[in-house]
């Protein structure tokens, strides 16, 4: 079963389809240092480095089979104003990176389509965005007669066995007739229970992060043994881990962590913090799960990223772990990128749940053609 990964990041939409048994054929990532990561991630996948809308334009995709299209077009250009929806929406050019989306889609026409964004995106311009989303896909015209059944749902991380409260519009598109994606998303969950018990069991910071041990500067450290199942779920062989680097915080930031207990946040300050987050400075608790990790992960005023002993905010190691990556999963580039790359990625857990989600999608054609 072959895919192509539009908007692929470092990797962790794809890693989980890999782990289900697909073939990424494609992938597609503008950034070169977040591409090198995939790259080396994934050495079997062919990545193209450059911009969607340079290769939707090209004959990139030109008879290139693919069973399945997944990817998240970032929905910064999503807000427009409501009265020009519905004849604008596809050709405003804020809105390129979900038109050539839509354009990959309409070339390689993919028995399913995969599309996470975020939860938001289903109230901008109060709902209009995102019912003409819908519409789009379902447009018989402009699909050259080849329109998706659509399905949506609003998922929260911590209910597939992350420890981390982040939400997502998940969107799925399939030309399948007859596929009850309800029925088959309950079916996916009973089947992984079968397979992995502890697959969607609740996992705490602690469960996640608390075998990992002191940090290196060059973030190379010994690979800890694993002491619970979701650490089990995610080590490694090899002797070694990678990533788990500390930030270099200044003197007046470790003096205000060491202030902050478990559960707190600035306001247990006493003193005014210039952040736009209202979990800045909050220090993570054992035995509680992590709100979403971001991108500034390794900035106190960011949010509640702060370790729950240590007076330092989380490693990449622990935030990627967090994310649900496994540990022989190397992140390269330097702080900041490698910060946009965890914080930006679709949790594997979630796409490996995914993966088999579209499986199962796949196989309803499969039995109909055996049944004809």
């Amino acid at each position: 079963m072959k895919i192509i990964d539009l908007f692929a990041g470092c990797g962790g939409l794809s890693l989980g389809f890999i782990q289900a048994g697909f073939s990424v054929e494609k992938a597609v990532e503008y950034d070169p240092v977040i591409a090198n990561t995939y790259q080396r991630n994934h050495p079997e996948v062919d990545v193209i480095v450059d911009d969607i809308k340079n290769i939707d334009t090209s004959d990139m995709f030109a008879g290139t089979m693919a069973d399945v299209i997944i990817g998240g077009p970032p929905c910064q250009g999503f807000s427009m104003a409501g009265a020009r929806i519905r004849h604008g929406f596809i050709d405003d050019p804020r809105n390129y990176l979900f038109k050539h989306y839509f354009n990959v889609v309409k070339a390689v026409k993919p028995k399913v389509f995969v599309m996470e964004n975020v939860k938001g995106i289903s109230t901008m311009q109060r709902g209009k965005i995102f019912e003409e989303i819908k519409r789009i896909f379902q447009d018989s015209e402009a699909l050259n007669g080849k329109p998706y059944h659509i399905y949506h749902r609003v998922i929260n991380a911590a209910e597939f066995g992350i420890p981390q409260r982040r939400e997502r519009m998940i969107i799925i598109g399939t030309l399948i007739d007859g596929a009850d994606i309800d029925a088959l998303w309950e079916k996916t969950i009973r089947d992984l229970k079968k397979e992995i018990p502890a697959y969607f069991a609740e996992v705490t910071v602690r469960d996640a992060i608390g075998n990992l041990s002191m940090t290196s500067e060059d973030g190379i450290v010994d690979n800890p043994q694993p002491e619970t199942a979701y650490e089990r779920y995610l080590a490694s062989d090899a002797h070694t881990i990678t990533n788990h680097t500390r930030s270099h915080h200044s003197k007046v930031a470790v003096e205000r962590m060491r202030q902050i207990k478990n559960g707190e946040n600035y306001t247990a300050l006493n003193e005014q913090i210039n952040s736009v987050h209202s979990g800045a400075y909050g220090r993570l608790c054992w035995n509680e799960q992590a709100s979403t990790i971001t991108t500034r992960f390794d900035t106190p005023a960011g949010g509640r990223f702060i370790h729950p002993d240590e007076n330092r905010t989380l490693t990449p190691r622990e935030a990627a772990r967090i994310q649900s990556f496994p540990d022989n999963y190397v992140f390269y580039g330097d702080k900041r990128s490698i910060s946009r790359q965890i914080g930006n990625a679709v949790p594997p857990k979630v796409s490996y749940f995914l993966a088999r989600l579209v499986k199962s999608i796949l196989a309803v054609e499969n039995s109909e053609n055996i049944g004809d």
